[in-house]
């Protein structure tokens, strides 16, 4: 009996889990990051899509849902895209229309992406940056600290209460992230090393086949990784940890301390390989990729309790001052009184 019931105990403890109420603001501020971090990677690479929209045709190898060409669009078509991107990214980060801006920008920017992909390497680490920014377009990730809001609130709407609503795209993202990273460990463990990845020596391979192709490709290797490369313990070090952290990651969906506690490991692996590889990750780099695990309505909070101690102080003082007009009173740093 114990063994019918547990299955479903646990598997309503994860219905619970995913379903539990949330405020708005833990969807808006991932929507306001993710958005500011989209526009920050795009804005400074439009030169460059513009440069790959006028590659030689014959490199054109569709990816995705571009997939659906046979050959590459014309160029000033291919830019106007890029630039309607940019406008939909920039609405989506202020929140403004984003029942229709929403899903355009995570429409654009899984098109932008596949795109440029299409041409040259395909680079993988955009793939959790695109299912975050669907995730959030989709969801109603503008009901708090947003224009639309903004617009509600002048017309007598109130901030929405805590609803599951905005808590399961939450703890979906939550889940891409951790799925990503698990699926990173399995690749390790699955691999011909097996679990003796974990000793460093495929570790320490790696970085001196990466220093190796750099060096001879006219680049610079990390000097830490070169300073490093005469000793096995530190890789052992780097490599047990860093599978730890990649198989333990849907721990992180557990409880929220957990999601902090593992999400600040899994930022400062990434620091790591960029100290060892000189190799950048700037989606995990930038914190961003673990926005959807932060509580991000405690700022709200923070703020109403920081508004009301100002206004508790602002009547003491004033009730001081009616009190006793010509004793100096010192209240917010000024002088009260004379």
């Amino acid at each position: 009996m114990r063994r019918r019931t547990r299955p479903r105990a646990w598997a309503a403890a994860a219905a619970r889990r995913l379903f539990e109420a949330a405020p708005p603001q833990r969807l808006a501020g991932s929507r306001i990051v993710l958005g500011a971090y989209t526009l920050a990677y795009l804005l400074p690479r439009r030169r460059m899509f513009a440069t790959v929209h006028r590659t030689d045709p014959a490199l054109f190898a569709p990816v995705g849902p571009v997939r659906v060409l046979r050959r590459p669009l014309p160029a000033p078509v291919a830019d106007g895209l890029v630039l309607a991107e940019l406008a939909a990214a920039t609405a989506f980060t202020v929140g403004l229309c984003h029942r229709v801006t929403g899903p355009a920008h995570a429409a654009l920017l899984l098109w932008t992406v596949s795109y440029r992909n299409s041409w040259s390497m395909i680079f993988h680490s955009d793939n959790t940056t695109v299912l975050h920014t669907v995730i959030a377009g989709v969801s109603p990730s503008a009901d708090a600290w947003s224009v639309d809001a903004l617009v509600r609130g002048r017309r007598g709407a109130r901030t929405p209460a805590p609803h599951w609503c905005y808590g399961y795209p939450a703890h979906v993202a939550s889940g891409v992230t951790a799925v990503t990273y698990w699926l990173a460990g399995m690749a390790k463990v699955t691999g011909p090393l097996g679990w003796r990845w974990g000793t460093g020596a495929a570790l320490r391979s790696q970085v001196a086949a990466d220093a190796l192709r750099k060096e001879v490709l006219g680049s610079s290797a990390a000097p830490l990784g070169k300073a490093l490369y005469g000793h096995r313990t530190p890789w052992a070090l780097a490599a047990g940890p860093s599978l730890a952290i990649e198989l333990g990651a849907p721990v992180a969906l557990l409880h929220p301390r957990l999601a902090r506690l593992w999400a600040i490991s899994a930022l400062g692996m990434h620091w790591g390989i960029k100290a060892l590889m000189d190799i950048t990750f700037r989606y995990q780099l930038s914190g961003v990729a673990y926005a959807s695990l932060v509580p991000w309505e405690e700022l709200d909070r923070l703020s109403r309790v920081g508004a009301g101690s100002r206004l508790v102080r602002s009547r003491f003082c004033r009730a001081d001052e009616a009190a006793e007009p010509k004793r100096k009173w010192h209240c917010r740093g000024r002088r009260i009184g004379t």
